[in-house]
């Protein structure tokens, strides 16, 4: 099979830049996606939050990720491929496709672009002691099993790191009355955004434990609880708990493209975005960036040129930012300025000021 365009990735990245090459020209688009459903990590996030900035509303992640699905069945130009995943891309155009409905097919592509999002870190990637029970899951696991699944995983409940999905699932089990105990943190300051610090976390008085970690696991059929040492005084103390929830950070899913680095860099029909790129702090500003990545490749399948991206609205909240106070309205959290007509500063248009510690 021959396309203009493969599109590897079937969440919000990839449908945003699948549609915005068919906008731009492009005529054969092949979608290709590893589930049985496009959506991507959004299926699971049945929090609001999402399209503030992108929709002008806000929406929960199911509902986001709707609004490109019905464009993507009307877009005759794009064929998808559900339950299917490349399992090999060569430098000479060609990828290797392989699942349950298609088998192995070999197609053949003018450009591509990877928007295959990123996967979580494991606990085996850190040096943690003891044996390894059941009732240990990843952040975003533990969303997919309770969300999709509609398991119950577990009764009193600690969670290792402090990454948004981490926070945002200790809110989800405190609404479903589950004992949270804490929120570990190895490093001093959060590893997450304000916004889920404040909304996940201090709203539902979940304690955050800055400069400590897990050192050790207890328990042989199941986790019955964990080791934590605080890292500033090497103190040690034993929770007990019958599930531990790891969010230590997230990979980009990109090892298609490294498989071509090492034979003289990537070729320049080759595409990147999304969290396959780098990890995004909201899905508003990957859709942003997929679109104008996939203008980039309409151009070069086109025309064989590729013109500047746009200049993305990113404007957030940074460390040494000369105001005080930041906007939870969205995931930006954009710094906000006080006037006598009420906050400025808010790139969604919400105003939820709330004074950084």
């Amino acid at each position: 099979m021959q396309y203009d365009l493969v599109v590897v990735g079937g969440g919000p990245a990839g449908m945003a830049a699948a549609l915005r090459a068919q906008t731009e020209g492009v005529a054969r688009i092949l979608l290709v996606e590893r589930d049985e459903t496009l959506g991507g990590i959004l299926r699971q996030c049945v929090h609001s939050g999402f399209g503030l900035v992108y929709f002008g509303e806000e929406l929960t992640g199911p509902e986001y990720a709707e609004r490109f699905i019905q464009q993507i069945s009307h877009a005759s130009p794009i064929d998808v491929l559900l339950s299917t995943s490349v399992v090999q891309l060569e430098r000479d155009g060609y990828l290797f496709l392989s699942g349950e409905k298609c088998g192995l097919v070999l197609v053949k592509a003018k450009a591509v672009i990877l928007a295959a999002g990123c996967r979580e870190r494991p606990i085996g990637t850190i040096a943690v002691a003891g044996t390894r029970p059941s009732g240990i899951f990843t952040a975003g696991m533990a969303q997919k099993m309770m969300n999709l699944g509609g398991y119950t995983l577990g009764k009193k409940f600690l969670i290792l790191g402090s990454g948004d999905i981490g926070m945002i699932m200790a809110r989800q089990l405190k609404l479903f009355h589950r004992e949270v105990l804490a929120v570990i943190e190895k490093e001093n300051t959060c590893g997450g955004l304000e916004r889920n610090r404040v909304q996940c976390l201090e709203q539902y008085q979940i304690p955050l434990k800055l400069g400590c970690t897990v050192t050790e696991i207890h328990g042989q059929h199941r986790i019955t609880g964990v080791t934590v040492k605080n890292l500033h005084n090497a103190q040690e103390n034993f929770v007990a708990c019958d599930t531990l929830i790891v969010s230590i950070g997230l990979i980009p899913e990109r090892e298609l493209a490294d498989m071509l680095a090492p034979a003289g860099g990537l070729p320049d029909w080759l595409f990147l975005c999304g969290n396959a790129c780098y990890v995004h702090d909201a899905v508003d500003d990957v859709t942003l960036e997929a679109e104008a990545t996939g203008r980039l490749a309409a151009q070069f399948i086109l025309h064989g040129t590729i013109c500047q991206p746009l200049a993305l609205n990113t404007a957030r909240l940074e460390s040494g930012a000369s105001s005080s106070l930041c906007c939870l309205g969205c995931p930006k959290a954009c710094a906000l300025i006080k006037t006598d007509q009420g906050f400025t500063g808010a790139a969604c248009g919400r105003k939820d000021p709330v004074l950084l510690h």
